[in-house]
């Protein structure tokens, strides 16, 4: 199974326009040129039909934004997590806002993930929602209001308590556990707040992907984190 240290800078392209094809394979170089500079984990999420372009020309981890558990060979508009493997990707996006899925089908995709030795981030909403996640043994649990998320208003400092209770609540379940903080994180300042707050990360979107200059943005956030967590 892959290891991944914090701090974490996840990157979840989404399906933007500026993060598609060939934009997408320049986006994640550039993610990769930051992580060697500054020695934060830089992570990144292509959407699916770019997987396997960005692994096979870049060499950072990469998350699927989404896959699906127990589908059979003869399927259909499935992914299937032992795919996942065989496009050179290391984990995947589970239960992203806007990408829902049951708690007991968060629990067979933890599980099966797991099983292929590959590494979940799995998506929580409130903070009880990121301590009921915690017990089912994700590699990651990222906390996301989605009411802030694409907002530009950082959890991290309009709500540092959901913040707070949400890393309390895993730490209960697993004081190791890692868990990022999502939603509207954009500036350094929304970064170093998260990691005030226990987060061992960020997981962003827009603030990079529609960013003018995206590659800065990242070197921004990236190094508020170096210096956050004193790497």
């Amino acid at each position: 199974m892959y290891r991944l240290e914090p701090p974490i800078l996840a990157v979840n392209f989404k399906n933007f326009d500026a993060a598609i094809g060939k934009k997408a394979l320049q986006l994640a170089r550039d993610a990769e040129v930051i992580a060697q500079e500054t020695g934060v984990a830089v992570v990144v999420a292509p959407s699916t039909p770019t997987l396997l372009y960005v692994t096979s020309n870049c060499r950072l981890p990469v998350f699927a934004q989404h896959s699906d558990p127990g589908v059979a060979e003869a399927s259909t508009g499935f992914l299937p997590v032992r795919t996942l493997l065989d496009n050179g990707v290391v984990g995947s996006l589970v239960n992203h806002s806007e990408h829902r899925i049951a708690q007991d089908a968060v629990k067979n995709l933890v599980d099966e993930l797991r099983h292929w030795g590959l590494l979940s981030m799995v998506c929580a909403a409130t903070p009880e929602e990121a301590g009921a996640f915690a017990t089912l043994a994700p590699d990651i649990v990222a906390l996301e209001p989605p009411e802030l998320i694409g907002t530009g208003r950082a959890v991290s400092r309009v709500s540092p308590d959901v913040v707070s209770r949400g890393v309390e609540a895993v730490g209960k379940v697993d004081p190791h556990m890692t868990v990022l903080c999502g939603a509207g994180i954009t500036t350094a300042e929304d970064v170093r707040a998260a990691v005030a707050l226990g987060a061992k990360g960020v997981l962003v979107a827009s603030a990079v992907v529609k960013a003018t200059d995206s590659k800065q943005k990242m070197l921004q956030l990236a190094d508020a984190l170096r210096r956050a967590t004193r790497v």
